[in-house]
């Protein structure tokens, strides 16, 4: 998932907030994965505020067990090293893990773990679902917008 909407006046770029518009598209996230009954056993967040934000809005519609904020996650972070993360989760048995981070990051980790689809636009708070399955390529399920 990518971040809600964020403003722009800040000291840096890791202190940018939501804006009031992207409070309510992690909110309308969370009342979205709701509805499809998602729940999650882990979340990854970046260390940047909005990212923060988005997260504790989402979960404030649906059921996040844990969650591990990571320097990783941040806009130049690399997919392959966020890919290896989720490998090792996948093989500790946590089965749904959502990602909370940015652009450029979340296109590339798509298509680091589905390198036989062409990553979607990711516009804020939008989400990707991909299935991953031991020792094989992710199988892109699902994208979903904030309207």
């Amino acid at each position: 998932m990518r971040h809600g909407e964020a403003g722009f006046s800040a000291s840096s770029d890791s202190s940018r907030t939501l804006t009031n518009y992207g409070i309510e598209q992690s909110n309308q996230a969370g009342i979205w994965l709701k509805q499809q009954n998602y729940q999650f056993d882990c979340g990854l967040v970046s260390p940047y505020l909005r990212a923060q934000q988005t997260l504790t809005e989402l979960s404030s519609h649906v059921s996040v067990a844990s969650i591990e904020t990571h320097s990783f996650l941040v806009p130049g972070g690399s997919p392959s090293h966020v890919a290896d993360i989720l490998t090792v989760l996948l093989n500790d048995d946590v089965e749904n893990v959502i990602v909370v981070s940015h652009l450029p990051l979340v296109g590339y980790l798509v298509n680091e773990l589905c390198p036989h689809v062409s990553p979607p636009m990711f516009p804020t708070a939008a989400i990707a679902c991909i299935s991953l399955s031991p020792n094989s390529a992710g199988k892109f399920e699902w994208f979903h917008q904030a309207e």
